[in-house]
């Protein structure tokens, strides 16, 4: 009687989460998953977390990369420290979006900082954040300063007696419940309760693949502002290069500072440790590749009434 081969054990295949987000440019980017940590669709989008092998802890919203624990410190301090010191003297800051606390934390380092009001949308990406990432969330909520609210972003700019120095929007993209925060209506509000000298940042994406998306932004902010520009990071885990923030102000020289300026700034703050972000490239942000550039020239410069 023949002798049977031992039958090989059949592993279990590696399963790949992909980024959906430019399915309409022909391309995909996929991530392994070495174990997925928590996925659920709420009333408003779809979120997966997941442990990958070289980016680590990764946040996923409708198919759309958020945060990696690779390289969050670039985009928290990009879109947190270039405003702020920008204007100057922030005592009231509103964050719409941020639910994970991340640029939370970063905005409660400055000792100038009074009152930081976060509107977010969905209360299970609060739950979520305290559970799986109480390195933002912990500090954040424990600061006196801190309040969180639960509520639409588009409808508290509108209706808020509150006014701010500072307001950053940390959205997703244009898709789902952050669409809105894209549209003039929203900017409008934003620009209501904005107090004089105040600024507004919002992400707008990788211009290498949504040019229009920067020029639209853009182009809606100068209708209401008197400059708006944009300043940019190289952020690994958002494929396509440079991404780009959007800074909009009556005060056009928030963005023309020289580097002594935010220097001096930062030493009053306390020089606190930060992994990205420094004086040099908080100037050095603002000079922008030639074809970023040209895409911030397209958009549609105000309309000026002559005489009648």
């Amino acid at each position: 009687m023949a002798e049977k081969k031992p039958t090989a054990t059949k592993r279990p295949e590696k399963r790949w989460i992909a980024e959906t987000l430019f399915d309409d440019l022909g391309f995909r980017m996929t991530f392994q998953v070495e174990r997925v940590l928590y996925e659920l669709q709420t009333e408003h989008q779809h979120l997966v977390l997941f442990e990958q092998p070289f980016f680590g802890k990764m946040l996923m919203l409708d198919g759309a990369t958020q945060i990696s624990k690779k390289d969050e410190f670039i985009y928290q301090e990009m879109m947190s420290h270039v405003p702020l010191f920008a204007h100057g003297n922030p005592r009231d800051v509103l964050i719409v979006g941020g639910g994970d606390c991340g640029i939370a934390e970063e905005v409660l380092k400055h000792k100038t900082v009074e009152r930081l009001t976060q509107v977010e949308i969905d209360p299970k990406v609060i739950e979520f954040a305290k559970e799986h990432f109480p390195e933002f969330t912990t500090p954040v909520f424990a600061d006196k300063r801190f309040k969180s609210i639960i509520g639409d972003g588009a409808k508290y700019v509108a209706k808020t007696e509150r006014r701010f120095d500072v307001i950053i929007v940390d959205s997703t993209d244009p898709q789902g419940p952050g669409k809105i925060l894209f549209g003039q209506k929203f900017y409008a509000g934003c620009r209501r309760c904005l107090k004089k000298g105040g600024v507004l940042v919002t992400q707008n994406g990788v211009p290498f693949f949504q040019k229009s998306e920067l020029t639209s932004s853009i182009s809606k902010l100068r209708r209401l502002f008197a400059g708006a520009t944009c300043y940019i990071a190289a952020i690994p885990i958002y494929i396509g290069g440079h991404m780009a923030m959007a800074m909009a102000s009556d005060n056009k020289r928030l963005w023309r500072q020289p580097v002594h300026t935010i220097a001096q700034r930062y030493r009053k703050a306390g020089s606190f440790k930060t992994m990205y972000w420094t004086p040099e490239v908080q100037v050095a942000a603002f000079a922008q590749p030639r074809f970023i550039a040209e895409a911030v020239a397209k958009a549609a410069k105000p309309k000026r009434s002559g005489r009648r």
